[in-house]
């Protein structure tokens, strides 16, 4: 028996756990290490989708299932398995046309299976390819392959913000729309954040709500956030989860999960 017994830490990856120089800060690792010695159980919730964060799993021990594409995938990385995934509707095709209509610019990533598809590539959309290190289909979105697990909107914030306020303005029904920096608005199906799907793990795991903590940098971040005993960010985190209340801790350059760690310690 641990002292972490039945306690969950759940990081974001990307400017979280994964710092500004493309790496898990020694720290960080020493910390988990710990950690899961004592009991608990520790992992990510990401915006990547299985093939961009999959590369990445090895850098740190992952003892419980990986939320994925921004909260439409919950995956045991473990098992080799998808336990969880949801869907955009059929109508994504055609809604995303007509936004693309009103906003010429804006480029856009849908991700099919393990696949990913790109329309109307800006500046933006080149770097996030680059920084994920994956290859796409450049494809018309009335011809990309259903369904969706998400699509990434890709442009400068005041185009977005307008996009996003369209979009859940004409689709809210069907929609979550949340950024996930200034320079990418995420799309899901109504309901599927990173928060919905910590809280099917928990129920997965059997774990005691109360004793979950999330960690996390921007406003996709925050449906986490709320589901946690001590909503936790790094001091590099978007002034959105800052205004909303979030503990503050070290940069994510120095290892915020090391800062976690240490309160739990006195905590438990």
């Amino acid at each position: 028996m641990g002292k972490f017994d039945g306690v969950l830490l759940v990081s974001d990856f990307d400017d979280t756990l994964y710092d500004s120089h493309h790496r898990i800060p020694p720290r960080n690792l020493e910390a988990i290490a710990y950690f899961q010695s004592q009991g608990g159980r520790f992992t990510v919730a990401t915006g990547r989708a299985h093939r961009t964060f999959a590369p990445h799993v090895h850098l740190t021990p992952i003892n419980a299932p990986v939320v994925l594409s921004n909260g439409s995938a919950l995956y045991d990385f473990q098992a080799g398995r998808m336990l969880e995934q949801t869907f955009l509707p059929p109508s994504a095709p055609e809604n995303f046309a007509q936004l693309l209509e009103k906003f010429p610019s804006i480029g856009i990533e849908a991700y099919h299976q393990e696949d990913i598809y790109v329309w109307n590539p800006n500046p933006i959309t080149d770097a996030h390819m680059k920084k994920v290190g994956t290859d796409y289909h450049i494809c018309p979105v009335s011809q990309v392959p259903t369904p969706w697990t998400k699509a990434i909107l890709q442009q400068e914030h005041p185009v977005l913000l307008q996009a996003q306020a369209w979009l859940l303005g004409k689709y809210g029904l069907l929609y979550e729309a949340i950024f996930s920096n200034q320079y990418y608005l995420e799309i899901t199906l109504k309901g599927s954040t990173k928060g919905g799907m910590v809280d099917k793990m928990v129920s997965r795991l059997g774990l005691d709500p109360h004793h979950v903590y999330c960690v996390g940098d921007n406003q996709n971040d925050i449906p986490m956030l709320q589901r946690s005993a001590i909503p936790f960010a790094p001091s590099n985190c978007a002034r959105e989860v800052k205004d909303w209340g979030a503990q503050i801790l070290c940069h994510c350059d120095d290892g915020v999960i090391g800062d976690i760690v240490e309160i739990l310690d006195r905590r438990y």
